[in-house]
């Protein structure tokens, strides 16, 4: 796999086996496959004004249970990671991997060193002072949920400026980090609510800090970055109240047949526990290039995380997806394994 390729890419998919895009099964991708209700007319959205974003402030900010001073919108959560790397303008970076692949690219582009620590094997482990800490939570591409009491206590010892990406916690039922950006000056937390609110092509990623660290980095904002289609879609997925509990009760219970199906498949060596929707899985004397080539006749895409730090080409990350997408996921495997 190239050095920052990610799952999803359908239509290249679709095009290299000759099908239609309806026809694939994209097992890659780990946005929420159930979707809000969405009431709005969007052929009836006014566009011939400049957009306002008073309004998705305040439903964000309701959501998260903040101040609309505490939170900065971006173009999508990558553009939220890009931003904070260059206004914070440190020299180093601490990666806890393996990790979401825009924060090594984003170490490259705006030259930070950088450290990476292989939290599979072990948290306990020193970092440089003034360093600037990535930590996903739940964490990518397995999944794991993490309690960072200890380690929030211990990076702010070595007065590390901390980003905190929460984009799968909605899947969980995790506590968010936002407790503490009150007690650690330096704390960061980045929301992608476009994964669990299934709208990876509406582009609004959310930073959340204190008043101060938020004042600074609008400063440097552009007046309008997000579209008026953006905002209302959000503000719209926002209002479904249902949504969040049918989401995450779905969610679960399909995980828990995917893990069935995973643990039950001698192509398989063990999986991990995920509280995402997403479980990775280590191969049995397979590879992951072989298993995607070979999912290929069944219209069935997976993750290779071969480009993943700590993880080699036997690991493979499966979203949770529907009951028939699973399904057919488990009857390819069975034909492949004999």
């Amino acid at each position: 796999m190239k050095t920052y390729e990610h799952g999803g890419d359908i239509q290249s998919f679709a095009k290299s086996i000759s099908c239609k895009v309806e026809e694939v099964i994209d097992l890659s991708s780990n946005i929420n496959f159930i979707k809000p209700e969405i009431l709005c007319d969007f052929n009836f959205l006014e566009i011939s004004s400049y957009p306002k974003y008073d309004k998705l402030y305040k439903a964000i900010a309701n959501n998260y249970k903040i101040q609309e001073e505490e939170l900065e919108l971006y173009n999508g959560g990558s553009s939220a990671i890009f931003t904070l790397f260059r206004h914070l303008n440190l020299n180093h970076c601490t990666i806890y991997s393996p990790a979401y692949l825009e924060y090594k690219k984003a170490c490259n582009i705006y030259k930070y060193d950088y450290n990476l620590i292989n939290r599979l094997e072990k948290l306990d482990v020193s970092i440089e002072k003034n360093s600037f800490v990535i930590f996903v939570n739940p964490s990518t591409p397995d999944g794991t949920l993490y309690d960072l009491e200890k380690l929030l206590e211990y990076w702010q010892k070595q007065n590390a400026t901390v980003l905190i990406d929460e984009s799968f916690l909605d899947f969980s039922e995790g506590k968010s980090a936002i407790k503490y950006i009150h007690k650690y000056e330096k704390l960061y937390i980045l929301k992608s609510m476009t994964k669990f609110y299934s709208s990876a092509g509406i582009r609004v990623g959310t930073l959340i800090s204190n008043r101060l660290n938020i004042q600074e980095l609008r400063k440097f904002e552009p007046l309008w970055k997000l579209s008026h289609f953006d905002s209302i879609y959000l503000q719209e997925a926002l209002k479904d109240e249902k949504f969040i509990k049918v989401a995450k009760a779905i969610n679960v219970k399909n995980k828990i047949y995917l893990e069935k199906i995973l643990q039950e498949s001698p192509l398989v060596e063990y999986i991990f526990n995920s509280s995402a929707n997403f479980v990775l899985a280590k191969l049995k004397n397979y590879t992951a290039k072989k298993l995607q080539e070979e999912l290929k006749n069944y219209k069935i895409m997976i993750r290779d995380c071969s480009n993943f730090d700590f993880l080699d080409e036997s690991f493979v990350r499966i979203a949770v997806k529907s009951q028939n997408d699973l399904k057919a996921f488990k009857e390819a495997l069975d034909v492949i394994s004999k």
